[in-house]
């Protein structure tokens, strides 16, 4: 005879059974490194992560420990020798890793504060120069991020061979990767270089606005350069937003809380979510790792230009 007694007891032993279950991934996994790419400097990264990933530790159950990585590479390689178990990737870098044979899939992205999924690369000159457009720029110096940077590389070149000029580094005078974002417009704001390659959603969302409101771009005379200092002479299609990414081979459970922890991030811990994009972003977008199968043909197409270069 079935009692209610029995019900019960069987619904409590299933309910332990699935806790358990849902916490066998954190006995194989009691610490998660979480990697960032180099965007700005190291303190810079610390600064605008520590408090996401303290968010993270608490709603996963085990700790999550940021890893500020030297360059996009190291991000890469760091997924491939399972060192990294989550990864915020630029769209270049991950379908770089994806080329490569990384076991990395892409679980979300960010919402722009308008909705939208997308940013654009740019180029930068100071306001104050006679440069109106590329052809202008024959000769001048160029600033790139890192080779496997999308807005700061791969899609410049891209750009630029649309333009007719295949080979940068025959029509720049020198062409400078200066490991970062915000390097690379220090580097224009110092006039180490003419012009810089950089990523841009809008006036208000950019390294350029985070780098202002840190007071970071100065002057000759020391005063704190304005947007108005700097002028886009040329913007890109519409790229989609780098994605947030773990490893294949984490449990199916483990990936599921993952992706959770982040979605419920600007609801359960809005400080730590708007300190990532100076409250720019919206939220996190659900993406599959298919969503970057066009940025795999661009880096493609980067690729046969240099060998092309080589040959």
């Amino acid at each position: 005879m079935i009692t209610r007694r029995l019900i019960l007891a069987g619904v409590a032993a299933l309910a332990f059974a699935t806790s358990a279950s849902a916490d066998d991934w954190k006995a194989k996994y009691p610490e998660l490194t979480f990697a960032v790419v180099p965007a700005e400097n190291a303190s810079g990264v610390t600064e605008r992560w520590a408090p996401f990933v303290s968010y993270l530790s608490k709603e996963l159950g085990v700790k999550v420990t940021l890893r500020i990585a030297n360059d996009y590479a190291a991000v890469i390689e760091g997924q491939r020798a399972g060192n990294i178990q989550i990864a915020s990737y630029g769209s270049a870098s991950f379908a770089r890793a994806r080329l490569t044979g990384v076991k990395t899939d892409a679980f979300a992205n960010d919402i722009n504060a308008d909705g939208s999924t997308g940013y654009y690369s740019v180029f930068f000159v100071k306001a104050s120069s006679p440069y109106k457009k590329v052809d202008d720029l024959k000769g001048k110096n160029l600033g790139l991020v890192d080779p496997n940077s999308t807005s700061g590389n791969n899609v410049p070149r891209f750009e630029l061979d649309k333009m007719g000029i295949p080979d940068t580094d025959t029509y720049f005078g020198k062409v400078v990767f200066t490991g970062s974002h915000e390097n690379a417009m220090l580097a224009l704001a110092q006039g180490t270089v003419d012009v810089a390659a950089n990523q841009w959603t809008s006036d208000d969302d950019s390294t350029l606005a985070q780098m202002l409101t840190k007071g970071m771009l100065k002057n000759t005379d020391g005063s704190a350069m304005k947007k108005d200092d700097f002028r886009i002479i040329h913007k890109s299609a519409p790229i989609i937003n780098g994605p947030y990414a773990y490893n294949s081979d984490l449990p199916e459970d483990a990936k599921a809380a993952i992706a959770k922890a982040f979605f419920d991030a600007p609801a359960k811990d809005k400080a730590a979510f708007d300190r990532l994009s100076d409250g720019q972003k919206k939220g996190f977008h659900p993406a599959t790792t298919k969503d970057w199968d066009g940025t795999i043909e661009l880096i493609k197409f980067v690729d046969a230009l240099r060998k092309k270069k080589a040959s």
